[in-house]
């Protein structure tokens, strides 16, 4: 419970974490993340907007489950899109991270959830990827990006 727009849900079988990105109301865009196991968990809407309250009064957090990752609109941002963790082998080296966009600018972004926090975040070098939508895996991992306009790219190391 304690979503507002839940925009993508996957489940990690190799982690056990489920991921929800949720669309926020008016400033900020949220990833959760939990480990298989803990249920009845709330990720706190309409209280909180992200790890921050959503109206100045009533603002009790006890017993909310906050995102592992943020971020804030700036004028160009405004929609997160989840995806799904790279169980992929090339490149390897991101194996286990996070993968995710927003709508408006099309950036990339990803992380590790590791002991109950994202650890390595990374802001991909790709351009933009357009409004994208979805994400998509295949049977060997490998990862792909859609956006709205039916493009689809797969993420794949370029020689420099």
């Amino acid at each position: 419970i304690g979503v507002r727009n839940p925009w993508r849900s996957t489940f990690d079988f190799a982690d056990n974490v489920r991921y929800v990105a949720d669309v926020g109301q008016n400033e900020r865009e949220e990833i959760n993340a939990v480990p298989a196991g803990e249920a009845g968990v709330n990720y706190g809407w309409s209280t909180m907007e992200g790890t921050a309250c959503y109206q100045s009064s009533g603002c009790d957090m006890s017993g909310l489950t906050l995102p592992v990752v943020e971020y804030i609109h700036d004028g160009s941002v405004c929609s997160v899109t989840g995806g799904y963790v790279y169980r992929g082998s090339q490149p390897p080296e991101i194996a286990g991270h996070y993968f995710y966009s927003d709508f408006c600018t099309g950036f990339l972004r990803s992380f590790r959830f590791d002991g109950g926090q994202a650890t390595d975040e990374q802001r991909w070098n790709v351009g933009s990827l357009g409004a994208v939508s979805s994400f998509g895996v295949d049977g060997a991992g490998e990862l792909y990006v859609v956006n709205i306009t039916g493009s689809v790219s797969r993420l794949e190391r370029r020689q420099p």
